[in-house]
Parts: structure tokens; C-alpha cells; sequence
């Protein structure tokens, strides 16, 4: 079972996921004149903590990493992924940067966007889950196969070039 659901005593988790969280979004537009406009938007989203539990559990941070999460449905209806795209791959978890969660628990067939990473207060978080923001929580080892999808698509290093081989 990929989901668990978790009172709103328990306490900010690593695998939360939490609707209705406020994020605010820079946005950088070049103007005509070469000048960079810089302005802020906020909106309203389901995201899922990515801080490691043991930070958490032990009161070691007062900001937490958290991941924009997307409806499947959304994306696809969208034209973001193609419909093939997600069964072939990012199911699969094939893709740097995207995570599959399947549908459970009243959370829809869903995907972690791993480009769209907040921090966010503690503090924050923390109200959500009081007031009830806190769908379920992803499961061992499920949480732990996240964090290493989140490690690998910021952790990959480019080679300039392959390496040559010997002629057979």
C-alpha cells in the first residue's frame, strides 16, 4: 500500500502530501529595452514534502523542500504529456524530473514535478496539517524510492562526450 492516512495530530512527515498550499513564483520577462522585469505570482497547490524524516522528526529545520504535485489527467488534458508518454515512461519512473503516483486513498493517478521544488516554513506546513490540508502520507518504501528520484535528477552528471571505444 503506497498511502497511508495520517491524522492531523501526527506530525509534518517526509511523503505528505498536503492540498490547498499557498507558493509564491518568480517570473522573469525581458523587456523590448533589454531591461529584466522581475515580478511575483502566488497560487494554490498539492505538494508533497521531500525534506528526509529523520530532519523532521528531530526538529533539525525550520524550512522543508516540498514538490508541486499534478493530476495526470491534468497534464495530459493540457497537452504537457502525452497520454503514451506517461504509460511508457514516466510509470516507469524513466523520467528525470517527473514522478508517477498511482491513484489511492482519494489521491488521483498523479505526478511529482521534481523541477517545481519550494522551500517553504515549517510553520507553514504545519498549519495546513492542522486544519486538515493533509491528504495521506506516502509509505515506506515508497517515500524513500521519491527521495532517490528527487537525488538522481539533481545529482546526474553530463560527460562532455561518450567515451571512445576499440574497433571489434
Amino acid at each position: 500500500m503506497i498511502y497511508e492516512v495520517r491524522s492531523s495530530e501526527a506530525p509534518l512527515d517526509q511523503g505528505d502530501i498536503i492540498d490547498e498550499c499557498p507558493l509564491v513564483y518568480w517570473m522573469a520577462d525581458r523587456q523590448q529595452n533589454g531591461a529584466l522585469q522581475v515580478q511575483s505570482a502566488s497560487s494554490v497547490e498539492r505538494v508533497v514534502v521531500l525534506t528526509q524524516a529523520c530532519d523532521l522528526a528531530n526538529i533539525k529545520t525550520s524550512k522543508v523542500q516540498v514538490s508541486v504535485v499534478h493530476a495526470t489527467a491534468k497534464l495530459v488534458s493540457e497537452g504537457i504529456l502525452k497520454a503514451q508518454t506517461v504509460r511508457d515512461q514516466v510509470r516507469r519512473h524513466l523520467v528525470f524530473g517527473w514522478y508517477f503516483l498511482p491513484a489511492g486513498d482519494g489521491n488521483p493517478e498523479s505526478i511529482v514535478d521534481l523541477h517545481d521544488v519550494h522551500t517553504l516554513p515549517r510553520e507553514l506546513l504545519d498549519e495546513q496539517i492542522r486544519l486538515g490540508h493533509r491528504t495521506s502520507t506516502i509509505s515506506t518504501p515508497f517515500r524513500e524510492h521519491l527521495a532517490q528520484h528527487f537525488a538522481t535528477t539533481y545529482s546526474r552528471i553530463a560527460l562532455p562526450e561518450p567515451y571512445d571505444t576499440l574497433p571489434e
